[in-house]
């Protein structure tokens, strides 16, 4: 009787669909039902094709090995679900190769390079991930300024999830922290090859992503995406989403899912959390969970550092007096550093010709005032600190003890030689008198809270913006 009404109640259209099932194997066809079961298709796949068929056994080839370790690694098991629909279990089988022969040597040993840390070229929208090559650990110039960032970052990449979770980098406009960022991202992949799904993204792009999402129905593909197919998230400009309430309540509940799961999530910002607007409070605090580290501009000896490590990687040479200009003149940040150096060794490699003082100055002149320059003194750095944290410079001078005084008396001497040539004596001396060993004492403490505490971190971020202000205007 039971089989019976099997037979009464079998779908006619499942009977059509098993005697319409083809015999012959179409690439094409496979194609088109994987597209329907992917949130990001990379366009790459499209380019990939049918190498030879043996039996039962089909061998795609992948224009690179990256691309087809990405296949076997990621979407295999869906091309081969795909065909067993199709074909039937007892269908084809479907392998992946790359085309070795066709790239050459040379482009073989870049494509295994590209296993362990994707280049700009093999940016997989199924992940949305991109990590520039050139953004490294090894190329990222350490100094007082960014050490502490860096130190956490190399941390995190050794380590994914087991220590600084989240890690929230801030900092302002071009300081390094998308390059830290991105070192994270390759050194994952490098370590670990493809066996961490690690995403890298702009909190536009997600925002993006909860737009689409909502319009075409599809936020459980989102959701899954970065909640249940995502090890590693890195994701840049959260301040991106401030007052995008839709994006916030994803990407908080994407949080809480990664974060419980033991998954590293990595943010950056170009302010701390405590001071953002627009940011649901239970985000903010969220932010806080782990490690704050923020990045200060660069001081005079790192830009220097900076500029020779590009003339090493451009083979070219450049006097130290070269580099302590464009280090002395270039306040803002290390791209417009970065774009002054480049400058510089455009001109003397199109025109054959070495690169002098003189010759910096011409071509750079628009970062040399023709006035009188501006420059921070001690005084001014006084006249700030002391206004900021409403107290008077002679109060800074005095040997008050309290918090309330000897703190903003530590950040000043850190600002004073973080912005000026003086030696610590001479800052002492301008503090009413205070010995070499006090001023060293404040200047390494300062270091240590601007990494452990928010407001103080915050308080030096504010006073060095206005102190910037008043040289650039």
């Amino acid at each position: 009787m039971k089989k019976t009404e099997e037979v009464a109640h079998s779908d006619p259209a499942a009977e059509n669909y098993k005697s319409e099932q083809k015999t012959e194997f179409d690439w094409d066809a496979v194609l088109d039902g994987v597209k329907k079961d992917l949130y990001f298709p990379p366009s790459w796949l499209f380019s990939i094709k049918v190498a030879k068929i043996e039996g039962k056994t089909v061998t795609l080839e992948a224009k690179t090995h990256f691309q087809a370790l990405w296949v076997k690694n990621h979407y295999l098991q869906l091309i081969n679900d795909t065909s067993r629909n199709l074909y039937g279990k007892d269908g084809f089988e479907v392998i992946i190769d790359a085309n070795e022969e066709n790239s050459g040597a040379g482009e073989t040993k870049k494509n295994r390079a590209q296993e362990n840390g994707r280049s700009a070229e093999s940016h997989d929208p199924q992940t949305a991930s991109f990590f520039s090559s050139s953004n490294t650990f090894d190329n990222f110039i350490v100094g007082p300024s960014n050490q502490f960032a860096h130190a956490a970052s190399y941390a995190i990449a050794e380590n994914p999830g087991m220590a600084y979770n989240p890690l929230f980098i801030h900092s302002g406009v071009g300081l390094g922290k998308t390059h830290l960022l991105h070192s994270i991202g390759n050194y994952i992949l490098k370590k670990n090859g493809t066996r961490l799904n690690t995403f890298c993204i702009s909190a536009e792009h997600f925002t993006n992503g909860v737009v689409q999402s909502i319009k075409t129905g599809s936020m459980d593909k989102f959701r899954n995406l970065y909640r249940l197919n995502c090890d590693v998230l890195l994701i840049d400009d959260i301040q991106f989403i401030a007052g995008k309430d839709s994006t916030q309540e994803e990407f908080f509940h994407t949080f809480n899912s990664l974060y419980t799961a033991k998954k590293q999530i990595v943010i950056t910002s170009d302010k701390p959390p405590s001071v953002m607007k627009n940011f649901e409070e239970r985000l903010k605090s969220r932010f806080e969970w782990g490690l704050t580290a923020d990045i200060q501009p660069p001081e005079v000896e790192t830009k220097i550092a900076i500029i020779e490590k590009k003339a090493e990687e451009e083979k070219i040479e450049i006097p130290a007096d070269v580099a302590s200009f464009v280090a002395q003149n270039v306040l803002s940040n290390i791209r417009e550093l970065e774009g002054s150096v480049n400058k510089l060794f455009a001109y003397s490699k199109m025109f054959r010709e070495r690169i002098t003082l003189e010759l910096a100055k011409q071509l750079l002149s628009n970062l040399v005032k023709k006035e009188t320059p501006k420059i921070i003194t001690i005084d001014l750095i006084q006249k700030e600190v002391s206004s900021f944290f409403d107290l008077t410079v002679k109060d800074l001078k005095s040997n008050q003890k309290q918090k309330k005084v000897s703190e903003p008396r530590q950040i000043a001497m850190f600002l004073s030689r973080k912005y000026t040539s003086s030696s610590f004596p001479e800052i002492g001396s301008k503090f009413g008198g205070k010995n070499h060993s006090t001023v060293v004492h404040a200047v390494k403490n300062v270091e240590k809270k601007i990494v452990r505490d928010s407001s103080v971190s915050s308080a030096v971020l504010a006073i060095s913006t206005i102190l910037e202000k008043f040289i650039t205007s």
